[in-house]
């Protein structure tokens, strides 16, 4: 989804060239990147053979693969690219946003720091979720301040009009003794708070540990969604923290506020429009910021898509400084400012 958006703003860019498209879906192969995108031939054909991307030699594999559920497919492609010298920027394996959390299994690990060595490539892992919203912003902000009793960054969003997965995983569209796989610490803290230590590096603390709350609220009526309809007794809205502990007080939080419909969970925290990302700093100053994503191309694409556009487009505007870089894992840490070099033309 999100490597469909990104290819129409690649061909149109002036500074990046699209050489070739690698797919996984067998559907896809062969078929002009145009038609898969939905805009007119480009004269490119979709591939799965990646030897023959490679022969091409790209400064870079911007991958937009699935999320680290699917951690063994995208380790083996990345560390392709990476063993052959290419670079990858990538929204995928989010847990790779800080490789150094202790909760990363070492054989997600291990693989791209040999493959990096072996290539010398570098491989660098963003995302909207816990990417730049998360890291980017609330960063940048404390920057701004003498002193930061706590730094809360939190996703408001309205999953009416999401088709991806979120009954097992978060719950949502099951009945309230269900309990999802991000409502148990470890996973959830794996799947979406690498943030948290790596805001705590970059203020030079050490964190206690890392805790988790879970809520749930349940509807009275029927709310139909693009997934289908959530019935009367089932989870149309979930919130969650993951906390960064240190000296026995939260100081780094994350919040998702995530509902299904403007009138699930009345009592829980809304933007000031819906759909935003939000950073709110207690310190000196305090500091509150927040985000929204929106098309106003009138194509009628809705919020999510824009955040999706916005996720891939930090990946490829990432490359000329992810190629600058030494060989190994980049970070967030590790990139200089990225203004968007040939954004306004």
């Amino acid at each position: 989804f999100v490597g469909m958006m990104v290819i129409p703003e690649v061909l149109r860019h002036p500074h990046f060239d699209l050489v070739g498209v690698g797919v996984s879906n067998p559907d896809k192969v062969g078929k002009d990147v145009g038609q898969i995108c939905g805009i007119d031939s480009v004269g490119l054909a979709a591939t799965d053979d990646k030897d023959a991307l490679i022969a091409l030699r790209p400064d870079a594999l911007v991958h937009f693969g699935p999320t680290a559920a699917h951690a063994a497919d995208n380790i083996r492609d990345i560390a392709f690219f990476l063993r052959s010298g290419i670079d990858v920027c990538s929204t995928a394996m989010t847990p790779w946003v800080w490789p150094s959390m202790t909760l990363n299994p070492p054989s997600w690990i291990e693989p791209i720091e040999e493959a990096c060595e072996a290539g010398g490539a570098s491989c660098f892992t963003t995302g909207i979720d816990p990417g730049f919203a998360n890291d980017l912003f609330p960063m940048t902000l404390m920057g701004l301040c003498a002193e930061v009793r706590q730094v809360r960054a939190l996703e408001i969003l309205d999953y009416i009009n999401y088709e991806g997965d979120y009954e097992d995983e978060m719950g949502i569209g099951r009945p309230p003794e269900f309990i999802p796989l991000l409502e148990h610490t470890d996973i959830l803290v794996m799947s979406w708070g690498a943030t948290v230590p790596m805001m705590a590096q970059a203020v030079g603390i050490e964190l206690d540990e890392i805790t988790s709350t879970w809520e749930k609220w349940v509807t009275e009526k029927p709310i139909v969604s693009a997934k289908g309809v959530i019935n009367p007794g089932e989870v149309a809205a979930i919130r969650f923290t993951i906390n960064g502990i240190f000296k026995g007080e939260p100081r780094i939080c994350l919040e998702h506020v995530n509902r299904v419909g403007v009138d699930a969970a009345p009592d829980w925290p809304r933007g000031t429009q819906d759909d935003v990302y939000r950073v709110v700093i207690d310190g000196t100053p305090s500091i509150t910021q927040e985000t929204s994503f929106r098309f106003t191309d009138g194509s009628g694409r809705d919020a999510a898509a824009a955040g999706c556009l916005a996720t891939g487009l930090r990946a490829l505007n990432a490359v000329p400084a992810v190629n600058n870089l030494p060989p190994g894992w980049v970070t967030a840490l590790d990139l200089p400012l990225i203004p968007g070099r040939g954004t306004i033309r």
